[in-house]
C-alpha cells in the first residue's frame, strides 16, 4: 500500500489522460535524447570545430526562437491534440531520414544543419502545443503535481537516452541512435490517436497575429511573475546551452575520455534534474516557488562553475548532478506558475513566450558559446555564463515579497481556492 507521501506524490496520476500522454511522452523523449546527443558528438567527429558545434545547436533552435510567435497563436486557435499528431508524424520522417543519411555513410555536416533546422520549424509548433496541451490531461487543482511528474519523466528519458546514446556511438555508431529515435515517435502517435477528449471550444479572435502578440508581451510584461519567470528562465537556458555545446569537448580535451564519457556527462545532468522533479513534485503550494526560482539558478551556477574547473570524471559527474538540480528547480517552478496563472484564452500565447525565453535562448547560448571558446577557451566560457547566473539569482531574490504579494493577489481574484 503507498504511503500518503507517495500517494500525494503521484496524484496526477490518477488522471488516465495524463497517464497516457506523459508515459508516451517519456517514452518519445528517449529516443530524441539519444538523437541529440549523437548528433552533438557526430559534428564533433566530423569537424573537431567548437564553432560548428554552436553552429549547428543553434540551426536546431533558431527557427522555434523565430516562429514561436505563430506557435503560440496556433496553438491557441487550433485544435492542440491534432496539431501534436501532426508535429509527431513529421518529427518521425525527419529522424528516418538520418537514419537513412547515417546508415548508408553518406551523411555529413550540411545535411545535418539542415535537418537541425527543419527540427526547430517543427518544434516551433509542437513546444508550445505540448505544453499547453498538458492542462487537457489533468484537473487545475494537480496541475503543479502533473508538471513535476512530467518533468521527471522528461529527466528519466534524457538521462537513459544520453547513457544508451554514448555506449551505442562508441559501440555502432550514430545511425542506430536515430533509428531508435524514429520508433519512439510511435509510441505518442498511437497513444494521441487513441486519446478521446472532450470537445473544446475554439477561440475565434478578429485581432491579426502582430496585434495579438502585441497584448501578449503587454499581459506578460505587466505581470511582475510572469516576465520575472520569463527573464530566469532565458538566463539559465542560455547558460545552459554552454554546458551542452561545449560537452564534447570536456570529455575529449578535458577528461580525455570518448563518446562514452560524454553520454556519462549527460547522463549526469539527468540524474540532477530527475531529483529535482521528484523534489518539487511533493511541493503542493504555488506559494514559495519564487524562492525556487532564485536557489536553483544560483546552484546551477555555482556547480557549474566546479565542473568547468574538474578535470576528474567523479567530481565533473557530481557538479553535473548538482547542476541538474538547479536547472530543473527554476524550469518546473517557473513553468508552475505561467501555467497556474495564466487565462486559458491566452495559454497558447503566453506559453509560446515562455518557449522564446527557453528555447530561443539556446541557440543563443548555443552561438556564445562556440564564439566564446574558440577564444578564451570552453571552461573560462562555462565559468562566465555561470557567473552572471549567480549575479542573476541575487538580482532575483530582491523581489521576493512583490512576487508573493502578486500571486496571491491574482489567485484570489480569479477564485482559485490553490493553497
Amino acid at each position: 500500500m503507498m504511503t500518503f507521501t507517495t500517494e500525494a506524490m503521484l496524484r496526477a496520476f490518477r488522471s488516465r489522460k495524463f497517464l497516457l500522454y506523459s508515459i508516451s511522452q517519456g517514452i518519445s523523449l528517449i529516443g530524441t535524447s539519444m538523437t541529440q546527443v549523437a548528433i552533438t558528438w557526430l559534428v564533433y567527429h566530423l569537424t573537431s570545430s567548437s564553432w560548428l558545434l554552436g553552429l549547428v545547436g543553434f540551426a536546431t533552435q533558431i527557427p522555434t526562437f523565430v516562429l514561436i510567435p505563430l506557435g503560440g497563436i496556433v496553438t491557441d486557435r487550433w485544435n492542440r491534440h491534432r496539431i501534436l499528431i501532426v508535429t509527431q508524424i513529421l518529427g518521425m520522417l525527419k529522424s528516418l531520414t538520418l537514419t537513412w543519411l547515417a546508415l548508408n555513410d553518406t551523411i555529413n555536416i550540411w545535411h545535418i544543419t539542415l535537418l537541425s533546422l527543419l527540427q526547430g520549424i517543427i518544434n516551433a509548433f509542437d513546444i508550445p502545443t505540448r505544453q499547453a496541451f498538458l492542462p487537457e490531461t489533468v484537473g487545475k487543482e494537480n496541475l503543479g503535481n502533473a508538471i513535476a511528474l512530467y518533468s521527471t519523466l522528461v529527466s528519466v528519458s534524457s538521462m537513459l537516452g544520453a547513457a544508451v546514446a554514448g555506449v551505442l556511438n562508441a559501440v555502432v555508431g550514430s545511425g542506430i541512435c536515430f533509428l531508435i529515435d524514429s520508433i519512439s515517435y510511435v509510441t505518442i502517435i498511437i497513444a494521441l490517436l487513441g486519446m478521446r477528449l472532450a470537445p473544446k471550444k475554439l477561440i475565434i479572435s478578429t485581432r491579426k497575429p502582430l496585434e495579438e502578440l502585441r497584448t501578449s508581451f503587454i499581459y506578460a510584461f505587466g505581470f511582475l511573475p510572469f516576465w520575472s519567470v520569463l527573464i530566469g528562465t532565458a538566463l539559465v537556458c542560455c547558460v545552459w546551452g554552454f554546458y551542452i555545446t561545449l560537452g564534447p569537448i570536456f570529455a575529449t580535451e578535458v577528461l580525455h575520455g570518448g563518446p562514452n564519457t560524454f553520454g556519462f556527462l549527460m547522463a549526469a545532468s539527468g540524474v540532477g534534474t530527475l531529483a529535482g522533479s521528484i523534489y518539487l513534485s511533493r511541493h503542493k503550494s504555488v506559494f514559495g516557488l519564487e524562492k525556487f526560482l532564485a536557489f536553483g539558478t544560483a546552484l546551477m551556477g555555482v556547480s557549474l562553475i566546479v565542473f568547468a574547473l574538474s578535470d576528474v570524471l567523479w567530481l565533473s559527474l557530481l557538479s553535473l548532478v548538482v547542476s541538474g538540480f538547479g536547472f530543473i528547480l527554476q524550469i518546473i517552478s517557473g513553468r508552475t506558475v505561467l501555467q497556474l496563472l495564466v487565462l486559458d484564452e491566452k495559454r497558447g500565447q503566453i506559453t509560446g513566450l515562455y518557449v522564446i525565453a527557453s528555447t530561443g535562448a539556446v541557440p543563443i547560448g548555443n552561438l556564445l558559446a562556440g564564439a566564446l571558446a574558440s577564444s578564451i577557451g570552453a571552461a573560462n566560457t562555462v565559468i562566465l555564463g555561470a557567473s552572471i547566473c549567480i549575479v542573476g539569482s541575487l538580482l532575483f531574490m530582491q523581489q521576493f515579497s512583490a512576487f508573493r504579494d502578486q500571486v496571491r493577489l491574482n489567485l484570489r481574484a480569479a477564485g482559485s481556492h490553490i493553497k
